[in-house]
């Protein structure tokens, strides 16, 4: 257990994988899928303005080879002709470039827009099929606009709502990104009632995946107890050591810090019964 008095780091309100705040999404994705979506050589230039668009995977096709070699109109004029063709994984690009100001005027309204094409046309996707990961993303990022809405504009923060899309794209795509964003809004209480079990859960099936974040905040929640969540010291320790180690110091430092309170806090015994649920847990990883 932490000891009475020591001061126990939180992470941000609301900090999605990545440990970014929910509210920088616009700027930052959350885990999003490879922007390299074509691995073959890039056309030149001049080729892929004038190469005509037979489909609309072919112009996805000249778009990405446009957005990686740095024309960034001709990776527009393509990405827009496949999202206009109704393409997820152009919506999602073209959206991404817009939450970032990535070659385009940073507009969030735009990149909203992008997202809930997506969400509207593809809910369906199945899970299995190549494009889930761009409509799970989409849902993940529709989630943290509402979470906070985008000013001066009609997307007006709605935390049910965004409870709603992180709830979808965590039960039906089984994202773990989702996944912990429900998590912690269970635990806080936003866009519905707290409930620590429940966050507990979808905590698990996140850190389950290797998720960082969730391993931490799970391994917290297990060390300290909450109403319905009974303390497993070990087990609590040994996924906040997981997370330690996937950490990346630059910007998960809270999770540092957090591992680092809780083994000073805790004894030998319960280092070792870390140790051996780690080893444990990672012969049953595929």
């Amino acid at each position: 257990m932490i000891a009475p008095g020591v001061r126990v780091p939180r992470p941000p309100a609301n900090i999605p994988a990545g440990g970014q705040p929910l509210a920088a999404i616009p700027q930052a994705i959350l885990v999003a899928p490879s922007d390299s979506l074509v691995t073959s050589a890039p056309l030149p230039p001049a080729t892929a303005a004038r190469a005509p668009f037979s489909s609309s995977r072919d112009a996805l096709r000249a778009g990405i080879r446009g957005y990686n070699a740095g024309d960034m109109p001709v990776a527009v004029k393509a990405l827009s002709y496949a999202a206009e063709q109704g393409h997820p994984a152009a919506l999602w690009k073209l959206g991404k470039m817009f939450a970032s100001g990535d070659g385009v005027p940073q507009d969030p309204l735009k990149a909203f827009e992008h997202f809930s094409r997506i969400a509207d046309q593809h809910a369906d996707e199945s899970p299995d099929s190549p494009n889930a990961r761009f409509v799970s993303n989409a849902f993940v990022s529709l989630g943290a606009y509402y979470l906070d809405g985008i000013p001066k504009t009609y997307v007006k923060a709605d935390p049910a709502r965004a409870r709603e899309m992180f709830s979808y794209a965590a039960s039906y795509f089984g994202d773990p990104d989702a996944q912990y964003n429900l998590a912690r809004m269970y635990m806080d209480g936003v866009g519905g009632p707290k409930d620590a079990r429940q966050a507990a859960r979808w905590l698990n099936l996140a850190a389950e995946k290797g998720h960082a974040a969730a391993q931490a905040m799970l391994g917290n929640l297990l060390i300290n107890g909450a109403d319905g969540v009974p303390r497993q010291t070990a087990v609590g320790l040994g996924l906040l050591q997981m997370a330690r180690e996937a950490a990346d110091p630059s910007r998960d430092a809270w999770i540092i810090e957090l591992h680092g309170h809780a083994f000073a806090a805790t004894t030998e015994k319960d280092h070792d019964a870390a140790r051996v649920f780690i080893e444990r847990r990672l012969k049953r990883r595929p």
